[in-house]
């Protein structure tokens, strides 16, 4: 096996949450043991670095109304970003102050879709700043840089991309979210429709560029579409591994079923291409776990 050169994200907090017995259940998904039982985001936060992940994501994808409810959103959106924002610090501080730890483990503040994944018909830029700021001022303090995930449309992250810079100086990483096609000669879009290689003159005001949550054989494309418009930017993917093609329901109308053949060994032979295509961050998303993570870390030996 040859020796590949990498950052290593970690993997999907909410399946894994729901693995070790956390409280978790739609709508809330992750937010839920946030609010109940913190400590078991402490213990998925241990699992992936055990694994070897390099970067740790903020537990704050859930929290925006979509999942929490406006009631509950409005009273305590600041202080459960603030949470996850911390245990992510404490963990990675941690394990950076133990000499065995060979590497450097750095906190990527997660800033989530603020209508839900994969609805950029939802999407409303006036109520942007609304749902994101409390997200951001929160987390400020405790993390390396951000991370927009499963973006969906041009229009979102621009006004992602723009709202973050009103109000941060870190640097800022952005992940788009593909469409998953049936035939592969189609060419790569976004959840919206646009296709992705219009939707890459954002590049210039991001440190890095990746893909998620879409599944394992979107990204190889992506990532040499973008690579060829910028090389030099860098560029990353972490898949998911959910069954269907096309998603039928909405975020929190039920849990959507698992590949059974997204093992880790077949996840890093993914992988491998995606490095082979440009990448240099690589990690999970929903349902892809520490194991997984594991068996990507092994490229690296």
């Amino acid at each position: 096996m040859k020796s590949l050169h990498f950052q290593l994200l970690d993997g999907g907090m909410g399946r894994e949450l729901q693995r070790i017995g956390a409280p978790f259940k739609q709508p809330q998904w992750s937010a839920l043991a946030l609010m109940q039982a913190p400590n078991y985001v402490k213990q998925v936060h241990q699992h992936f670095i055990n694994a070897g992940a390099d970067i740790l994501t903020t537990n704050t994808y859930a929290l925006v109304p979509y999942h929490i409810s406006d009631p509950v959103f409005s009273e305590r959106a600041l202080e459960l970003a603030n949470e996850a924002a911390r245990i992510a610090r404490e963990c990675a501080d941690e394990a950076n102050r133990k000499p065995s730890n060979g590497r450097e483990i750095r906190v990527a503040g997660c800033i989530p879709p603020a209508f839900g994944s994969y609805r950029p018909d939802l999407f409303d830029a006036e109520q942007l700043a609304r749902i994101l700021s409390p997200l951001i001022i929160a987390q400020e303090n405790y993390i390396d840089f951000w991370l927009v995930e499963t973006v969906s449309s041009i229009e979102e992250a621009s006004c992602v991309i723009e709202l973050i810079k009103n109000k941060s100086t870190k640097p800022i990483w952005l992940s788009y979210s593909l469409q998953n096609r049936h035939d592969f000669s189609d060419p790569v879009r976004l959840r919206s429709n646009e296709l992705l290689t219009d939707a890459l003159d954002i590049t210039e005001q991001l440190e890095a560029l990746l893909f998620n949550c879409s599944q394992p054989e979107e990204m190889e494309d992506a990532i040499r579409l973008t690579h060829q418009h910028n090389a030099s930017l860098t560029l990353g993917a972490y898949a998911n591994s959910f069954s269907e093609v096309k998603r039928e329901h909405d975020a929190n109308a039920m849990l959507s079923t698992l590949r059974e053949d997204v093992s880790p060994d077949k996840y890093r032979s993914f992988a491998e291409r995606w490095v082979d295509a440009g990448a240099s961050v690589i990690g999970g998303c929903c349902g892809i776990g520490p194991e997984h993570i594991a068996e990507l870390n092994k490229l690296r030996r």
